[in-house]
């Protein structure tokens, strides 16, 4: 027994001295925690204020099925469920079953709702039984903090996210990605609680050990309503041509503010998502829309002029073994250097590229290097695409590099390096590097503003530059982007059709093609570029650039140019608006030919539809927005004043 009773003390003693620390933390461990209080993640706005990405709380709502008393539990079972079954629907019997069935299995954390907004959280604890409260009731609150994107899958790709996996991996995505850590985060606060049983967990003080920090806002440069018809404008035509994926970008000439950016894939259902940041991450073989940098070359070299003569043949031409076809059958014979850009021969600009560099390749390269197509443009966003420029000693090179270079393959750019490229044309030679963020601010405090970029001061001679602006406007009016053409604005532009995955043994059987436009608008002080580039359309259908991706262009230039001003002074009131005009005309034809007999008003804008009918005297309910889609009264009744006309919208 006394040597039972000095093992005791010596225990005790080993207990209390030797591992009393860790004995100590390890009860404090299980009985106080240091709980983070997560800061509000930043807000992410449009050029002119408008939410695009803004932190919202949410609630997931349990019941601890142990805690109510029996006589409370019977009491309330049958108001709860039926609460529960007018809340969602299902019937108020399934709720009593499952409810039951977690009390019977000690159920202390059986989910009611889950991910559900503040008004909802403060309906539902409202509900009998969950009123009284987590002591009495068993209700339990679980709160988080989700990202919400006000405009859906609008350009939810581009505004992005950060997340972080269970391993602890974090993923960022887009300009929410890129400005996550230096300004939107913020900081986290931190609070002690203690275990207080049930796995609930009480504050030891009233207050925070440290006080979250919330994270600063981020204006982008993005346009909402630009962005509105980019998106629709590229989903349309990828729906009409069955395409795999494309992208489109709109950046002001000026400043390289990117003022629409989307991208969107077709998913195994044929439904079209932001699966990838295509026009940043995806590096391809342009195609003819890169002949634009061949010309530029050599124009600059004084190679040729656009007076030039090039002999075309009848449409193929072998250069080292390779055949070179135009997609004119039987070819454009003996053309100028600028038609031959006009018509996007081929044969014209390998020709043109391989007798005046074929014993000095380099010297056309540096030009792309002069003009940075070799490197990346270190926009904000992760995961540029880096771009791939072949020279002499790499292994790809080969002496047919330089005339398939010529017309945009043998290299690799992505869209928005592309679409740079362009942008310096449009802004007389000055090349300035796209952003998608205007400034940060906390509040109304600017916290940083993000000025205009210059990555090249002049790309070019003037010389060179007016002849390439010329040849850009030309290809819209009289070449390959001539179905484009509209005499109500001006573009200048250049289509591309580049083959793609022509290394793989079905392509005969089964060819794919990328289809591209890129250019600015309007064609003289231009205001915006931009670059549409769609992936593998149906060849059932189409796939010529100025087919699949030349109307998603011209689509954007015509809506930029009917909403937005591309002048800020008035240089004379007397300006006639062809299509207005027309609508006008056509309005004032109908107000003087019906006086007392309905006209037909389906397809006027509401404000003219309206106007019409109160000048008949008639009294007009609308319903909706827009334009009129169907009138109560048919054309050609006569009307009483007075009389209801029901316009849908």
């Amino acid at each position: 027994m006394f040597i039972f009773g000095l093992a005791v003390v010596f225990k005790l003693l080993t207990i209390q001295f030797v591992v009393g620390d860790k004995y100590r933390a390890l009860a404090e461990e299980r009985t106080v925690k240091d709980v983070i209080i997560p800061a509000n993640r930043g807000n992410v706005y449009s050029v002119k204020g408008n939410l695009l990405a803004t932190s919202i709380p949410k609630y997931d709502i349990r019941i601890d099925a142990i805690t109510p008393s029996t006589k409370t539990f019977q009491k309330y079972l049958k108001p709860l469920s039926d609460s529960l079954s007018a809340y969602t629907g299902r019937n108020s019997s399934y709720y009593q079953k499952e409810i039951k069935k977690a009390r019977a299995n000690k159920n202390r954390y059986y989910l009611l709702a889950r991910d559900i907004g503040y008004a909802d959280y403060i309906r539902l604890r409202n509900f009998p039984m969950l009123n009284l409260g987590a002591y009495k009731g068993g209700l339990i609150v679980e709160q988080n903090t989700k990202r919400e994107h006000p405009m859906g899958e609008i350009s939810m790709r581009t505004i992005g996210y950060e997340r972080k996996d269970d391993d602890g991996n974090i993923t960022r995505a887009g300009i929410d990605g890129a400005f996550g850590e230096l300004y939107l985060r913020g900081v986290d606060g931190h609070r002690l609680k203690q275990n207080i049983g049930k796995g609930r967990w009480k504050p030891i003080v009233d207050y925070n050990q440290v006080e979250p920090k919330d994270g600063y806002d981020v204006y982008t440069t993005i346009d909402v309503n630009v962005q509105d018809v980019a998106h629709h404008a590229l989903l349309e035509q990828l729906e009409l041509y069955k395409a795999e994926h494309g992208c489109v970008v709109v950046m002001e000439v000026k400043t390289g503010e990117i003022r629409a950016i989307s991208n969107l894939a077709k998913s195994r259902s044929g439904k079209y998502y932001e699966k990838r940041n295509y026009a940043v991450w995806e590096s391809h073989e342009p195609g003819s829309t890169f002949k634009v940098a061949s010309y530029m070359a050599a124009l600059e070299d004084k190679v040729v002029d656009t007076s030039t003569v090039i002999d075309t043949g009848n449409g193929v031409k072998t250069f080292y073994g390779k055949r070179v076809r135009d997609s004119r059958h039987g070819g454009y014979g003996k053309i100028s250097v600028g038609r031959a850009f006009e018509v996007s021969s081929n044969i014209a600009i390998a020709s043109i590229l391989d007798d005046a560099y074929a014993e000095n390749p380099m010297q056309f390269i540096n030009h792309l290097k002069d003009w940075g197509l070799n490197t990346k443009l270190d926009v904000a966003i992760n995961g540029e695409g880096a771009p791939v420029i072949y020279e002499p000693g790499d292994k790809e090179w080969s002496r047919n590099a330089l005339p398939s270079m010529a017309y945009g393959y043998n290299l690799r750019l992505t869209p928005l390096q592309m679409l740079t490229f362009y942008n310096a044309i449009a802004n007389d030679g000055e090349m300035v590097k796209p952003h998608f963020i205007k400034e940060v601010k906390e509040l109304d405090k600017e916290i940083k503003v993000f000025e205009k970029e210059v990555r090249r001061e002049k790309i070019c001679s003037d010389a060179t530059l007016g002849a390439m602006q010329a040849m850009l406007k030309k290809a819209v009016k009289n070449g390959t982007g001539r179905n484009l053409y509209s005499k109500h604005f001006s573009m200048a532009g250049k289509t591309g059709t580049a083959q793609t995955e022509y290394w793989m043994k079905d392509w005969k059987e089964n060819p794919r093609y990328v289809s591209s436009f890129a250019g600015y608008f309007p064609a003289d002080n231009p205001k915006y570029s931009c670059i549409v580039v769609i992936h593998k359309p149906s060849t059932k259908k189409g796939y010529y650039g100025a087919d699949v991706s030349g109307p998603v262009f011209k689509k954007i230039a015509r809506k930029i140019f009917t909403d937005t001003p591309i002048i800020d002074e008035i240089e004379t009131l007397e300006v006639v608006n062809a299509s207005v005009d027309d609508e006008f005309q056509n309005y004032y034809k109908v107000a003087n030919t019906y006086k007392t007999i309905m006209p037909n008003v389906i397809g006027l804008p509401i404000m003219d539809a309206l106007a019409l009918c109160e000048n008949l005297g008639l009294k007009v309910k609308m319903e909706g927005v827009g334009v009129v889609k169907t009138q109560s009264i048919p054309k050609g009744q006569k009307v009483k004043k007075n009389q209801i006309i029901v316009l849908e919208v």
